[in-house]
Order: structure tokens, then C-alpha cells, then sequence
């Protein structure tokens, strides 16, 4: 079982981080996700539990997926074995949210240009443009 207070601190440290990377002040990063700055300080010391809609606010003040900092909550259950491309780029502590987002679109394209559908990994229907297509460049 894990300890739940060590859980918030980490989640606090984590939003730290990723606040951090993306060069924010907490006075921004609080005006950007709609909450108090005394709040939000108190979420990145692990006092508060933020509940799921705060979290999502500040997601997206970070520009990131609200899924990530919903695992870290223990709101959401991590895929065992998870290979996620899309989310160890969004949760990569040493990009900006600019470089995460350009990385998750190139990766995209990539699938997209060998024939792959969304990040899930399965192929487009055989006979569809995009199967054709790269079916075309083998």
C-alpha cells in the first residue's frame, strides 16, 4: 500500500518540476489554471489534495495531459507495462511543453506516414488511403 502523504508530496514535486521547465512563476501558472497562488503553493508542498478538475486546470496551464498528473494522483490506475510513447513524452521532466507537443506531433506523422493509426499502435484497414499510401512507399 502506498503512503498516501508521500503520494501528494511527489505529485507536488512533480507539477515543481514541470512548472519550472516550462519557465512559469506560481503567480502565472495559478492565474493560467484559475486557483488561488497560496493554493497551488500548498498542492506543490503536498499540504493539499487537489481533486480531479484542479488537476485538469493546472494541466493544461502546463500543457499537458491531465491523465498524467491523474496516475500520479492515484485517481487514474498506470498501465502495467505501459510502452506509451505519447505519455513518457508529455511527462519527460526535461522538455518544455512547446518541445513535447512538437515531439508528440512528429511521432504522429511518423505512424501516421508507416500506416498506423493513433498512438494505439494498430494499423489502418487494409484498402484505406493511408494503409495504400504507405503500402506505396514499402
Amino acid at each position: 500500500m502506498d503512503n498516501v502523504p508521500d503520494r501528494w508530496a511527489d505529485l507536488g514535486e512533480f507539477i515543481r518540476q514541470q512548472r519550472e521547465t516550462a519557465r512559469l512563476s506560481l503567480r502565472r501558472l495559478s492565474e493560467m489554471a484559475g486557483i488561488s497562488n497560496p493554493y497551488l503553493s500548498q498542492i506543490e508542498r503536498g499540504l493539499r489534495r487537489p481533486s480531479a478538475e484542479i488537476l485538469q486546470q493546472i494541466a493544461k496551464g502546463l500543457q499537458m495531459s491531465a491523465e498524467t498528473l491523474y496516475v500520479r494522483a492515484g485517481i487514474l490506475e498506470r498501465d502495467s507495462g505501459d510502452q506509451d510513447v505519447v505519455r513518457s513524452i508529455r511527462t519527460d521532466p526535461h522538455l518544455d511543453p512547446y518541445q513535447r507537443e512538437a515531439l508528440v506531433r512528429i511521432y504522429r506523422s511518423f505512424l501516421h506516414e508507416n500506416g498506423y493509426n493513433e498512438p494505439d499502435g494498430s494499423r489502418a484497414a487494409a484498402g484505406s488511403p493511408l494503409a495504400s499510401e504507405a503500402d506505396d512507399r514499402r
